[in-house]
């Protein structure tokens, strides 16, 4: 195999890894015991998310449809969560034609552009990107995988060191001036009427993607148990696309254990729970994140709810 075939290769397989005003006390999580029924906890139970399937993404998502527990529920065909776009087919693109979109937000930085391509979009759609730090993940994995020693590959990802790569990364999608500054971006477009429906993504669709949904869920009132069960659904999503992946790289004998990848692609409470301890520690809760930290002012914050939640 050529050197570029091997980089491609590698690449490719990196790629399929990757990366009304309501008062402060409002976005509290309400647990069911605290003034939430047993029956509308139920319903939240109930509640099915809302995939589109196609052929060339697993993970893309309506984010509406969940409660909220002030009693409202999240609209649906407004916002639209997935993972990378750039291998659409032609009939994915007449189903991503049919959500209407009028705006795609790619997190990926561009690296991951390089060698993973740009999204394949409908005619009159461009994607507008707002890079979301991974920091040096995919330049990681590529080097990892581009190696094909085991002895490396176990000492950049085994013994707990893609774990903590994880959650080094959650904690800076708060600390990051750059990176909040991205997300607050995107929030402000979907409170705007005047924008139609919007889709975010990254490589993956479940950590820079999960982590925006996530905070848009919580910023509409829905309870942050059901913005984790969220969040940690792409694992389902995924796993069987991620578990190809694996058994791909230890038949071409790239990997000899390829299952040092799963901490990186899976999502897990503990990554998450990085990222919000990290926002207690900064802004003392999670409205202090809103208003501190992306500086979402209260008009933009009731404009959301008021967009968003019907």
């Amino acid at each position: 195999m050529s050197r570029a075939r091997i980089r491609l290769v590698t690449a490719a397989a990196a790629a399929a890894l990757t990366v009304g005003t309501l008062p402060g006390a409002a976005y509290a999580a309400a647990a069911p015991g605290a003034g939430v029924s047993a029956r509308h906890h139920q319903q939240q139970q109930a509640e099915t998310m809302r995939q589109i399937p196609l052929q060339g993404a697993v993970n893309l998502r309506d984010v509406g449809g969940y409660r909220t527990w002030t009693g409202g529920q999240v609209r649906q065909g407004l916002v639209y969560r997935s993972d990378a776009l750039s291998k659409l087919t032609d009939a994915d693109l007449t189903t991503v034609s049919g959500l209407g979109l009028t705006k795609v937000v790619d997190f990926r930085i561009p690296m991951e552009l390089q060698y993973d391509g740009a999204d394949r979009l409908p005619t009159g759609l461009s994607p507008t990107s707002r890079p979301v730090s991974d920091l040096g993940l995919y330049g990681t994995l590529v080097g990892a995988i581009g190696s094909g020693d085991p002895v490396v590959q176990e000492q950049m990802l085994g013994g707990g060191r893609a774990e903590a790569y994880m959650r080094d990364i959650y904690r800076t999608f708060v600390s990051s001036p750059e990176n909040r500054a991205q997300f607050a971006a995107t929030l402000r477009e979907i409170a705007d009427a005047r924008q139609g429906p919007v889709l975010y993504h990254c490589t993956s669709g479940k950590d820079r993607t999960g982590w925006m949904s996530y905070v848009l869920l919580r910023a509409l009132a829905v309870p942050e148990d059901t913005a984790e069960r969220d969040y940690l659904a792409s694992n389902t999503f995924r796993a069987a696309y991620d578990a190809r992946v694996r058994a791909g790289l230890k038949q071409s004998g790239r990997m000899q254990n390829p299952d040092l990848l799963i901490p990186l692609q899976e999502v897990r409470q503990d990554y998450l729970d990085a990222a919000t301890a990290q926002l207690e520690a900064d802004y003392g809760g999670f409205y202090g994140y809103l208003t501190q930290g992306l500086g979402l002012d209260l008009r933009t914050l009731a404009k959301l709810q008021d967009r968003m939640v019907r």
